[in-house]
């Protein structure tokens, strides 16, 4: 009986494992093409479902007050667009001298480049409790903006141009973002007391969504024929990828509970994972377009399939540990706070 309750409790997790062994014994049903076709149903109608759900879970009075919280967007855009590509770039600078693949490294900047991701950190914002307004804004306005500042940036660090289609890939975003989160909205107004009432499982939704985008990444990542290169490389790109994650989390975390941030708790949980997490559904197709034609175009876009998981595996790993900071902090806020 403990067993099965442990099981019931930690049902994400082992998901996980099940979706990633599914994806190495039989990677083609989850690859572009595949019976499961992720190009629609990934792209498109996962994205759309995750966006539909937060919009119908998500308090309008939030959300607007999520709008006006310029600081916070701020912080998390400069830190994700500018200082997040800078940081990689004087790293390269180190590991150049390394025997890792050049291109590999070239890799690890495009990571650095892309813009945040239009699922993952909101999931994961919602699974501790954090600020979902503020991620789901954050994701959006960062996907968006990303369309024009990660061409950009691959010019500026790589030296790669090229003409990128943002009215297909802005009209893309439009429609699984904006357009699923305003019908969740307004779903929202005619069903409220129901919802209030009945309390659906919003986050369990969520994460059955995440898992299927886990189990196509990872098909993605077993079938990609690169990924058979030299174990030296992959586990050093692995473990590379994993201790940026891991610092540049502890950095938001640091700046963002300062006494003088003004960043609540919840705030500081959308921060640590929006600020860190890179787009692949966005980021995959960006790199096809500005390195359209290059010899090199699979081993570049190692890095960020790579990324991807790792993120939300790190991520989920890290949910119990940040929601129960999360909940002693405003334990703690309440405590000290003076009664009238």
């Amino acid at each position: 009986m403990r067993l099965l309750e442990r099981m019931r409790k930690e049902w994400f997790m082992i998901g996980i494992v099940l979706a990633i062994a599914g994806a190495k014994l039989e990677p083609s049903i989850g690859v572009n093409g595949g019976p499961l076709m992720p190009e629609i149903t990934v792209s498109y109608i996962a994205v759309a479902t995750i966006f539909f759900n937060s919009g119908l879970s998500l308090n309008t009075e939030e959300l607007r007050s999520a709008l006006v919280h310029i600081k916070l967007h701020l912080f998390i855009q400069i830190f994700t667009l500018a200082f997040f590509p800078a940081a990689i770039w004087l790293l390269l600078q180190l590991l150049s001298i390394t025997p890792i693949n050049e291109w590999l490294l070239k890799g690890l900047q495009t990571v650095g480049c892309m813009p945040p991701p239009v699922s993952s950190a909101v999931i994961l914002t919602k699974a501790v409790g954090g600020n979902e307004a503020a991620a789901i804004f954050n994701s959006a306005f960062g996907s968006f903006l990303g369309i024009v500042v990660t061409p950009l940036l691959l010019l500026l660090f790589l030296h790669s141009s090229s003409s990128v289609p943002f009215t297909s890939i802005f009209s893309q975003l439009f429609m699984t973002v904006v357009v699923p989160l305003i019908i969740g909205q307004i779903v929202r107004r005619y069903i409220k007391d129901w919802l209030e009432r009945k309390k659906p499982p919003f986050g369990a939704v969520s994460s059955s969504v995440l898992l299927v985008i886990i189990y196509t990444t990872f098909c993605d990542t077993f079938s990609n024929p690169d990924i058979d290169l030299d174990r030296f490389s992959l586990i050093l790109i692995l473990f590379i990828i994993c201790s940026i994650q891991l610092s540049f989390m502890l950095l938001t975390f640091i700046f963002s509970t300062r006494n003088n941030s003004g960043f609540t708790p919840a705030d500081t949980v959308a921060v640590m994972f929006c600020s860190t997490h890179k787009s692949l559904t966005l980021g995959i197709p960006m790199l096809k377009i500005v390195f359209a034609g290059h010899e090199y175009l699979s081993l570049i876009s190692v890095p960020l399939l790579i990324y991807h998981p790792v993120q939300i595996l790190l991520g989920s790993v890290l949910v119990p540990t940040i929601k129960s900071w999360m909940v002693s902090r405003q334990k703690g806020v309440k405590l000290t706070r003076p009664t009238v």
